[in-house]
């Protein structure tokens, strides 16, 4: 019953905040800084409460462990919401962080000397190819779109490689930062309630610095026409109604990830995530009437295919068919 429940908790929360986070975008572009503090904030006001008991519980991990980890999460965090900013259409941005096998795999081989078999270096080929697709696709649909005069176009053109910039930095800086969790994981021992809350409430101070962009955005928020919220009753600016329902489906998703990894296998986890991100993306494409060629679509089946191929899902559902009676005795 509990994965059941996670499963839905991660397929309402993941793809709604998805919609929220494109309705805020829409409006706002640069509103990236504000959404990471709010969705920071909340989780870390929430973790002090019931996780760490309003302080009195002491970390399992120690605290100069998370301030390396924190460091990593904060910035990819920002660097990922501020990639909206740079003409990234949200399909694109959904895609392109669906390339993180390839960044494990790449740092996996650099930094912990793993290899791999010819059929994992397929299935990371494919997602590379795929990337790769529809990356070019919209590099085109940005100068297509952009003004007709040469020095607008090239600049939109710039900004617009600046945020596939920053999505691979965030990309090879997640797949470090995985890495260094593994290696915390396997020293101290897996406590994700525990992370989680040190993710967010450790970096809270460094929002300083962008402070003038947050509450340059709180003020437009302020001023966006004002929306009466169902049931409720009660007549808010729609921007700030917006912000409200991504941070909240934001931690209904990061909820029900947590409560997948500790009753399902990974492969499951990874199965469950893959499937919200393809379902998320086809919403995004279908409501917003973002611009999805046949070639993107040709690039999103290479993403998912090679996805699929890399959890080896079909090897592991023929073994579990072949020998119920094995995993049985494993489990």
């Amino acid at each position: 019953m509990r994965p059941a429940f996670a499963m839905g908790l991660v397929f309402a929360g993941c793809c709604s905040n998805v919609i929220f986070l494109e309705l805020l975008a829409r409006k706002h572009p640069g509103c990236g800084n504000i959404v990471t503090f709010a969705q920071f904030l909340f989780i870390a006001v929430e973790g002090f409460l019931f996780e760490a008991d309003l302080g009195r519980k002491r970390p399992a991990i120690p605290i100069r462990y998370y301030a390396v980890m924190v460091t990593m999460f904060f910035t990819v965090s920002v660097v990922n919401n501020y990639a909206l900013n740079l003409n990234i259409a949200m399909p694109l941005h959904m895609i392109f962080r669906s390339g993180s096998l390839i960044a494990n795999m790449i740092l996996g081989i650099i930094i912990l000397k793993k290899r791999y078999s010819i059929f994992k270096y397929t299935s990371i080929a494919l997602v590379s190819v795929g990337i790769f697709v529809c990356t070019f696709m919209s590099a085109k649909q940005v100068t297509s779109q952009s003004s007709s005069t040469e020095n607008d176009g090239f600049q939109a053109f710039a900004w617009w490689l600046l945020g596939i910039g920053a999505l691979t930095f965030a990309l090879l800086m997640s797949a470090r930062m995985g890495i260094f969790q593994e290696t915390l994981y396997k020293q101290f021992g897996k406590h994700s309630k525990e992370a989680l809350f040190y993710n967010h409430a450790l970096p809270l101070p460094g929002f300083i610095f962008l402070a003038s962009d947050i509450y340059d955005h709180a003020v437009l928020f302020n001023n966006s026409e004002l929306y009466q919220v169902p049931v409720v009753g009660v007549t808010v600016p729609i921007m700030w109604f917006y912000l409200l329902m991504n941070v909240i489906t934001q931690y209904v998703c990061i909820r029900g990830v947590f409560i997948l990894t500790t009753e399902c296998a990974s492969l499951t986890v990874t199965l469950v995530v893959t499937l919200r991100k393809f379902v998320s993306l086809i919403f995004s494409i279908l409501y917003f009437q973002n611009p999805f060629t046949l070639w993107h679509w040709l690039g999103t089946l290479f993403v998912f295919i090679g996805t699929l191929m890399y959890t080896e899902v079909w090897n592991t559902l023929g073994a579990t068919k072949g020998q119920p009676q094995r995993a049985e005795k494993k489990n």
